[in-house]
This record gives C-alpha cells, sequence and structure tokens, in this order.
C-alpha cells in the first residue's frame, strides 16, 4: 500500500515537473517570438519608414493571452506586407490588427483642398500643438484619417500634419476631379485680398497670399473672378494675379529670379512652421522661394540637405551661384550624428539671405563690420538643387497637382 502511495506522488511529482518545464519552454518561446517581432517591426521601420515626418508606420507587437499581436496603423501596405512575410519567413504566428490607412470610414473624402490663404498644420489634432508646417489655398492634401475636427493629412512634398476643418474642403473623388479639370488662377503678390464685387471699395471676402491657387471664372473690369475650393466667389485684381497656365509657361526659375522673390519677402518674420508670406521659418522660408518658382522642395532643412549636388564643404564659396542652399547646424564626431539646424540661400557676393528673427542678408565677408560669424562658424555644405534632377524636388511644369493637362483656358 506504502508503495502504490509511493508511486503515485511519484507521477504526480513528475507531471508537475513537466508542466512547469513546459510552460517556461512555452514561455520562453513566446518571449523569442516577441523579441524577433519586435526586432523585425524595426528593421522594416527602417527600410520603409526612416523618417516619420513623410511616412506612417506606428506598429507594435503584443502579448495577449499568449497569443502574438500586431498592432498600429500605416499608410504604406507595401510596408505592412513586407512585415508579414519576415514574420512568416521565420514561422512566428501572429494576429493581425494592423490598420491601413485611409480606412472605410475615408472612403469617400480621402481627399481635400486647403480652402483659406494659409492653414495651419499642426503636430497632434489640437490647437496647443506644435506648428509643423502650412499649405496655401489650393494645396491638394491626402486625408489618411479623421479625429474630431482634425484630419491626419498629407501635403504634397508627402510631409505629414494634422489640420482642423477650418483649413481644408474634404472631397470626393469626383469633386477632386472636377476641381482638377478647372482652369487656375495663382495669386503673385505676396499678401492682398479678394473681393465681393470687382471693385477695390467692395467688402473683402478674404486675404491672400503669394501662391494662393483658386479657380478661374472669368474677368470683369479689372479684376479676375474666381471660386474658392469651398464654393465662394470672389474678385481679384488683375495685377496682383495670373492664370495659373501662363505663370507656369512664363516659369524661368534661374538664379537672378530667385533672388528677386526671395527678396520680396524681406523683413518677414520668423515663425516656426511657417512656410507662406505670413511668416517663415528657416526652411519654409526657401521653400517658399522655389515654390513660387515653380519647384516644390522638401519641407525641413534636414530633408532640403539630401537633394541636389554637393558644391561646397569646406567654406569655398566662390563656387557658388545664386540659388544655391547654404546648410548650417554640428558637424557630425565619433560620437554624434550630424545635426542640420538651420538653411538659408546664396544670392552672391558674399552674401546668403535667410529667415532668422526676420528675413534678412547676412554676409561672409570676414572684412565686414556685419560678417556673420556664428553662421559662418556652424556652416557644413552647400547644395544646387536649381534645375536638378531629384526624386524629391517636384517641378510644376511637369505635373498636374493643381489642373490637370486637358484644362482649357476661360476665353478672356
Amino acid at each position: 500500500m506504502n508503495k502504490m502511495k509511493d508511486l503515485l506522488k511519484k507521477i504526480i511529482l513528475m507531471s508537475l515537473v513537466a508542466l512547469i518545464v513546459g510552460a517556461c519552454q512555452n514561455s520562453e518561446k513566446e518571449n523569442k517570438s516577441l523579441i524577433d517581432s519586435q526586432e523585425i517591426i524595426a528593421e522594416v521601420s527602417e527600410e520603409y519608414a526612416p523618417d516619420k515626418r513623410v511616412a506612417l508606420f506606428n506598429v507594435k507587437a503584443e502579448e495577449n493571452e499568449g497569443k502574438l499581436v500586431l498592432k498600429g496603423e500605416s499608410n504604406m501596405p507595401e510596408a505592412v506586407n513586407s512585415l508579414k512575410l519576415k514574420l512568416e519567413e521565420k514561422q512566428i504566428a501572429y494576429t493581425d490588427s494592423i490598420k491601413l490607412l485611409p480606412g472605410e470610414e475615408m472612403k469617400e473624402t480621402q481627399n481635400a483642398i486647403v480652402k483659406i490663404s494659409v492653414a495651419n498644420l499642426r503636430s497632434n489634432p489640437t490647437h496647443s500643438a506644435e506648428l509643423a508646417t502650412q499649405a496655401t489655398m489650393g494645396t491638394p492634401l491626402k486625408i489618411f484619417k479623421k479625429e474630431g475636427s482634425w484630419y491626419l493629412v498629407q501635403t504634397p512634398d508627402k510631409y505629414l500634419a494634422w489640420v482642423d476643418n477650418g483649413g481644408l474642403e474634404p472631397v470626393t473623388d469626383e469633386k477632386f476631379e472636377t476641381w482638377l479639370a478647372t482652369p487656375k488662377l495663382i495669386y503673385t503678390k505676396a499678401f492682398g485680398f479678394s473681393y465681393k464685387e470687382a471693385r477695390l471699395d467692395s467688402q473683402e471676402v478674404s486675404d491672400l497670399v503669394a501662391g494662393s491657387i483658386m479657380e478661374l471664372l472669368g474677368e470683369q473690369n479689372q479684376f479676375y473672378e474666381v471660386r474658392y475650393p469651398n464654393g465662394d466667389k470672389a474678385f481679384v485684381e488683375k495685377n496682383a494675379a495670373q492664370p495659373y497656365k501662363e505663370w507656369i509657361a512664363a516659369l524661368n526659375p534661374s538664379g537672378e529670379n530667385l533672388i528677386k522673390t526671395s527678396k520680396s519677402l524681406m523683413g518677414l518674420p520668423y515663425l516656426w512652421g511657417g512656410t507662406s508670406p505670413k511668416g517663415v521659418d528657416c526652411s519654409g522660408y526657401t521653400k517658399t522661394i522655389y515654390f513660387l518658382n515653380g519647384i516644390i522642395i522638401p519641407r525641413d532643412a534636414s530633408q532640403q540637405v539630401h537633394t541636389g549636388k554637393l558644391v561646397d564643404s569646406t567654406r569655398n564659396f566662390e563656387n557658388l551661384i545664386a540659388g544655391d542652399l547654404l546648410f548650417f547646424g554640428r558637424a557630425a564626431t565619433d560620437s554624434t550624428a550630424e545635426r542640420v539646424i538651420h538653411v538659408g540661400m546664396w544670392i552672391g557676393n558674399n552674401q546668403f539671405i535667410h529667415s532668422s528673427g526676420n528675413v534678412h542678408i547676412s554676409t561672409f565677408d570676414t572684412t565686414a563690420t556685419d560678417f556673420d560669424e556664428a553662421n559662418y562658424n556652424r556652416y557644413l555644405r552647400s547644395k544646387r538643387i536649381l534645375n536638378r534632377e531629384d526624386k524629391d524636388l517636384i517641378y510644376l511644369k511637369n505635373t498636374d497637382l493643381f489642373t490637370t493637362a486637358e484644362v482649357e483656358e476661360v476665353k478672356m
């Protein structure tokens, strides 16, 4: 009898040990799967979304009741597919809870058009959030999702940010195509207004800034009749605007014209996140200069520095021509990466123009009384983007961003 009890005890003990060992092995396997999946997510993120300002891949792996679950959201199906393939290659089982954007709720309105002179795009869906960038009237936006009265959008230069419903007009695909197919007018004066009637003493409809784009309906006296993206109609002085196709055809983005544009915004106040004549940060200023000459360049200085051709990195400013971009910051060391924090545009005669405090001209003439020693000491390199072919440069002459190629001009 005692032998039987001892045998039962041994069997029970062995069973418990087996259960414990099995549980530990399963736990180790689950932990390894979680660690491996996290490493794969990081690998995919680095490949497809190294710059979070222009690519959305917020994905993570979690354990839930012993199962691996992929959570988060992304606007890149190719990145999500790559992640799944890599997990399957490693024989890692998972439950897919990743949301691809835009979601089904945005199916009818995945496009939008900026409907005010300058829309403020923020880093988070609240007015107290950092101003990330701006977009002028007529800029087409891609909508990815909506939270309350805020939309997560992507600008033509791929920048991701949030804008409230007062700044954009969501449109169906059909309405967006109709908008593209209408003749356009571009406002060319730095600042101004549109009017309810074709006369200057009429009620203003709204303010306008250089780069504002509207539908062109016709003309009356010395005014163009226009329609805003939200359907409002107004009149714009002819000497402050130009039919978009005429403007495109006349574009000559030369160093001389870049200088002319840059000086037309002299004294403009510095505004963090600003990319319009209402205020500019350093890279927003260079971006605005180039846009008004028909070229869309990346948003931030740390992005602009990767475009174009290197023309100097040794302070040999004799190699520079008007329109070259100068980049400033902290050089790389053995323990720290390079940090680009400022940009300006070369205008010749040892001078560059930039937004720092306000838009002004600085000199690298070491003998001048106003020698800009601070920027001279943090100078990194200069790049030439004028007339260069680059995947991150958009030439408006070569794109249907604001209007389709088949659009017929309004008969004046």
